[in-house]
């Protein structure tokens, strides 16, 4: 069916909704908008739905929505009665709709004889997951897209142990979602009737409450100060409650929020990103932390599972901490108490992605705890923490990965931005307690294990053509040979789609006990490194850098130059696309 047809069936349709009906009819002579709206499925990934609002089949809007709650219905009905009984928790964030869309999806499973527990206002992923567990639920639904602009919003799916839904689970729902030919034949429960049949259930307060008890499992012994000053923002997103309440119980009286952005708001008004990766998004949390003198400032993302610091230097000025900075501190801080306390056992493991820095690993260790890792995407830490729960040969200490998400207490199997803000703030005020800052501990880690660096380079590349390009450079650094475009001799190529790692030397193969993905790894013979991977998420290509030295200095020329060399090359393939 070309897209002009799948158009005209939208166009035509009776019932369509009416907002939806009138942009359609305002943007019909819109050719690049009408392709890009129907030429293809906006796809269900590896755990569900992304993508822009607006009509179409290739956006996010209530018949999207409904097919993937329906494909979710059909594999849950595929389990019987009891998964049926057992249910779905549905949570959403303050994103443009999605409120409406976890009831939407709440109306198919009823449709299907399938129980919700829907959240009575938004609420975060980290807390949706823990709520899964809580109620032992079948599966779990939230509506987000995370830290994506404003016009964005997403569907994901959880399993029963409370982390993203398998690759399996995540294929057999696509198959399911696959058989709907009519978006506008799903039917839907209306809500009264939902609620009438016990097939709706709203949750309250309460879950949060539970969910706060559990943080006392991941509060750091000994000596802190609680005077510590912390200037908190959520970013006009679902976290402002729970992290506010988690510094709280944790003991920290001394919280300033930026009101402005405790506002939950759809279009994000006073941030150009609401993405805590970026420096930009604590514009008006550095305003406050001048005013009150913070000695950290904290933000999250609007589902609340990624989280940001900065930290106040002897300037007075704050520096801004990369993902992999904070991961460190973490690791450390966590592994210390552990041996302190004497609980540090002897088969514990710290988890982290293929592209996050290596100072996770000379920290752990140190410690003599083995790390793990696994591909990007934190669904694959979850499995991993899953797998250790059915035996006694690995003990689960904490996961994390580059871009900002982190999980220390398995309550939650995502990451966790409120468990994270809290820890954060506990080794800030240990620090503190002796006299330090986080940078003085982080630069600490630096002279004990050598001065690593990591960068991060994104090209978005919208639309048909721009996933015809991000294809293209993916091909060409697959097949190309590139063994002297670098400062430093190739030493080591790792395809994850292929399944195995190429010495460049010698042309010996090595099978990767990790499922496929399309990500490319590249390591030279130093400790530099550079990773290649195209978004789940949105319309771009990312590509990781790592490298370490002796020195500040060193680390940052090694960097820069592993940066030039690599987008030279990716400047070049663009430049020669069709």
């Amino acid at each position: 069916m070309t897209w002009q047809v799948e158009a005209e069936k939208w166009l035509t349709q009776e019932n369509l909704e009416a907002t939806l009906k009138q942009q359609l009819i305002n943007e019909e002579n819109n050719r690049d908008l009408m392709e890009d709206s129907f030429y293809t499925n906006l796809s269900f990934g590896t755990a569900g739905l992304r993508g822009e609002l607006g009509f179409g089949t290739n956006r996010m809007n209530i018949y999207t929505v409904r097919k993937a709650a329906q494909g979710l219905a059909s594999y849950i009905k595929d389990y019987g009665k009891s998964a049926r009984n057992r249910g779905v928790v549905i949570a959403y964030d303050s994103r443009h709709l999605s409120a409406e869309f976890g009831l939407e999806v709440a109306k198919v499973l009823g449709c299907n004889g399938i129980r919700s527990f829907l959240f009575d206002e938004l609420q975060s992923t980290p807390l949706l997951s823990f709520a899964i567990r809580e109620l032992n639920t079948f599966s779990g639904v939230v509506i987000t897209a995370s830290h994506n602009p404003a016009e964005y919003n997403g569907l994901k799916v959880y399993g029963e142990d409370g982390g993203q839904v398998t690759l399996e689970a995540a294929n057999a729902i696509t198959a399911h979602t696959e058989k709907i030919e009519d978006l506008f034949s799903i039917g839907v429960m209306e809500e009264a009737s939902l609620l009438a049949e016990g097939l709706l259930t709203y949750l309250d307060q309460d879950m949060s409450n539970r969910y706060l008890k559990r943080l006392d499992g991941i509060l750091l012994d000994g000596q802190l100060d609680k005077q510590l000053s912390i200037v908190y923002t959520p970013l006009h997103g679902a976290g402002g409650k729970l992290v506010a309440k988690g510094l709280e119980v944790a003991g920290f009286t001394n919280v300033t929020i930026v009101s402005e952005q405790a506002i939950p708001d759809p279009n994000f008004t006073t941030v150009k990103y609401p993405n805590p990766e970026e420096a930009q998004a604590f514009d008006m949390a550095l305003t406050y932390g001048h005013k009150v003198t913070a000695d950290i400032l904290i933000a999250t993302d609007p589902d609340a599972d990624r989280m940001g610091v900065a930290v106040r230097d002897a300037q007075n000025d704050y520096v801004f901490l990369s993902g992999n900075q904070i991961g460190a501190l973490l690791v450390h801080a966590l592994l210390e108490d552990k041996l302190q306390r004497g609980t540090l056992p002897d088969n514990g493991v710290v988890i982290k992605t293929i592209v996050t820095s290596e100072l996770g690993r000379a920290i752990a260790n140190n410690y003599g705890v083995k790390t793990l890792d696994v591909l990007t995407g934190f669904k694959f830490i979850s499995e991993k923490v899953l797998e250790f729960e059915g035996n006694s040969a690995s003990t689960f200490l904490m996961g994390y990965e580059e871009s900002y998400g982190y999980l220390i207490g398995d309550f939650v199997r995502d990451k966790d931005a409120v468990q994270a803000s809290v820890l954060i703030a506990s080794v800030a005020a240990r620090y503190k307690a002796n006299g330090q800052t986080l940078l003085e501990g982080l630069h600490g880690l630096y002279e004990q294990y050598g001065f690593y660096l990591e960068g991060l380079e994104s090209i978005q590349l919208k639309g048909k053509t721009g996933m015809a390009k991000i294809d293209e450079i993916m091909t060409y650094f697959r097949s190309t040979p590139l063994s002297s475009a670098f400062t430093q001799p190739l030493a080591v190529i790792e395809d994850y789609e292929a399944g195995y790692s190429v010495d460049v030397q010698t042309g010996i193969q090595h099978s990767l006990d990790l499922p496929t993905a399309n990500v490319l790894k590249f390591k030279l013979a130093d400790a530099t490194w550079f990773a290649i991977r195209p978004s789940g998420t949105e319309p771009k290509i990312k590509f990781y850098f790592g490298v370490k030295a002796d020195t500040q200095v060193e680390s940052d020329e090694h960097l820069s130059a592993i940066k030039a060399d690599v987008m030279t090359i990716v400047e070049n393939v663009i430049a020669q696309s069709v």
